[in-house]
């Protein structure tokens, strides 16, 4: 019998699942493949740059590489508002924030409206999500879920699921895994399912797992060439508050308080109080992690004592041991990936499942001499992408198409013959996976930051268009400026050419282009 109050269109794809094979998630296909099982794999604030397949010098990420290796590397995939949660919620809704309703880290999202795991719910997928989900309201179109609450923590993590809330000794992103692996292993396998497997890490404070810790421990990282940037016609890039320099000694650092007389920086929020939020998060540890944790850091912090170190060295000493931990922590994701294409392939799940690998938006490691994200430039704008689904996929491919975090939703439901809400303003990815770019494809991307005065690092609200060689930006609400940059010219985009005569028919062509955007996307009301 079918389920009541179903949309004529969830009767009609399960009708036509119906008449797949049961058990088609279980077997591999070699024409017309049924509709594939779908795997989203989301780490927080994983920047390209730290992917080896992006070419990353910092670190080697095999398992991640296998799913470009085996499928495909996108080179131009963005986000359509670089902070968390409202990052989450697009992916969900196919909507750019100002339709969600989730425009910055403070809103609660709208369970209430509809989104891809509800449509695939309804079509006959087995749905599931587990790990971050950071949107204050509970999941709905979910048989199963598991969350962390808010951003969670390192070391023994509290997890929601319906029966309430559990705390589980570990690390996060092992028991992110264990969990993921306990629903493919537990799932109804008369059905294709759609798991979110969305780690916490690396976001900050960026603790990693215990065997991990002496990475890098032989050997310091070369600064990135922007790191001593002094935002020179760049006025809302100067008035920010994330500057690796003001990183708190004890929250980002981990300095315990008898290795420092008092806090050098502001570490993004000047009223946070960061030794608190420290002594926290040590003692989620029991007392043999501590004392593998104090084995390593130790003598590192009773260095830092004696060097008594100020201005530059302080600033470079600190981008050493953020940028050490950051990609420790990053180890241990590309490890937990690893554990899940293993059971795909020991179970006979490879050919006919659609894995995706993306971050829920890019992040600074020193460029400009910060941390974080929420700027439209390359680093945060820019997230990795990454696609295997080798019924569909020709192996090793690289695709220079404009994407964004919009087209998640459309693209999940198109292979699952399933239509896409006219209300979805994203696109399916599906032609460029099939290895055609159609004509009509997007030649420019829209960007909408909405954070500020309130939450972290004192960015400043902005919107913008990105083309395949321009960027325009407009930051406003306290204030008024607009910021050009010719990334072919200048790819660290540190020269701001708005108002220069030589720009001025590109600067036209880009207001005109960027107010199409606006009316198209419904986010052209008076600012």
């Amino acid at each position: 019998m079918l389920k009541k109050g179903l949309s004529a269109l969830a009767i009609l794809a399960g009708l036509w699942a119906l008449s797949c094979s049961a058990g088609e998630g279980d077997t591999p296909q070699t024409s017309s493949p049924a509709r594939p099982n779908i795997i989203f794999i989301m780490s927080d604030d994983h920047a390209e740059q730290a992917i080896s397949a992006y070419g990353s010098e910092l670190i080697e990420t095999p398992n991640i590489d296998r799913i470009a290796r085996e499928g495909i590397r996108f080179d131009n995939s963005f986000v359509t508002n670089s902070i968390c949660a409202p990052s989450r919620a697009v992916l969900l809704t196919g909507k750019y924030s100002n339709l969600n309703g989730l425009r910055d880290n403070r809103d609660e999202f709208d369970g209430s409206q509809v989104t891809f795991p509800k449509l695939l719910r309804e079509a006959g997928y087995q749905t599931a999500v587990v790990g971050k989900w950071h949107l204050k309201t509970e999941p709905t179109g979910f048989d199963f879920w598991k969350i962390l609450i808010g951003q969670g923590e390192y070391y023994t993590p509290v997890f929601k699921d319906e029966g309430g809330r559990t705390e589980y000794p570990g690390y996060v992103t092992d028991l992110i895994t264990d969990f993921a692996l306990e629903f493919l292993e537990n799932r109804d396998k008369n059905k294709p399912f759609c798991l979110l497997y969305h780690h916490k890490a690396p976001h900050r404070n960026w603790m990693p797992a215990l065997k991990h810790l002496k990475e890098y421990s032989d050997r310091d990282l070369p600064l990135p060439e922007t790191f001593y940037d002094d935002y020179q016609g760049r006025d809302a890039a100067r008035a920010q508050d994330m500057r690796i320099s003001d990183m708190y000694l004890s929250m980002d650092m981990k300095l315990h308080k008898e290795y420092y007389g008092e806090e050098t920086g502001t570490g993004g929020n000047r009223d946070a109080k960061a030794d608190l939020s420290w002594v926290g998060s040590y003692n989620r540890m029991t007392e043999e992690q501590k004392q593998a944790w104090d084995a390593h850091y130790t003598p590192i912090n009773e260095e830092y004592r004696k060097a008594n170190l100020k201005g530059n060295e302080l600033a470079e000493w600190k981008y050493q041991r953020y940028i050490k931990d950051y990609l420790r922590c990053l180890i241990s994701v590309d490890e937990n990936v690893g554990r899940v294409l293993d059971y795909l392939d020991q179970n006979g799940l490879v050919e006919n499942t659609l894995v995706v690998y993306t971050s829920d938006q890019g992040f600074y490691l020193g460029e400009h001499g910060w941390y974080d994200k929420r700027f439209m430039y390359e680093e945060s704008l820019s997230m990795p992408l990454l696609m295997r689904y080798p019924a569909v996929i020709e192996p090793g491919r690289v695709s220079d198409a404009m994407v964004l975090n919009l087209d998640f939703a459309p693209t999940f439901l198109d292979f699952a013959g399933v239509q896409a809400p006219s209300e979805m303003q994203g696109v399916s990815l599906r032609p460029l996976l099939e290895g055609e770019t159609p004509e009509d494809w997007r030649t420019a991307v829209y960007y909408h930051y909405y954070e500020y005065p309130h939450g972290w690092h004192e960015v400043k609200r902005h919107y913008g268009i990105r083309t395949e060689r321009y960027k325009l930006i407009h930051f406003y609400n306290d204030i008024d400026t607009w910021e050009l940059f010719d990334l072919q010219a200048d790819p660290s985009e540190l020269h701001n050419v708005y108002g220069d005569p030589e720009y001025q028919d590109v600067q036209e062509d880009l207001h005109t282009r960027l107010n199409t955007l606006r009316q198209q996307y419904k986010d052209d009301q008076e600012l």
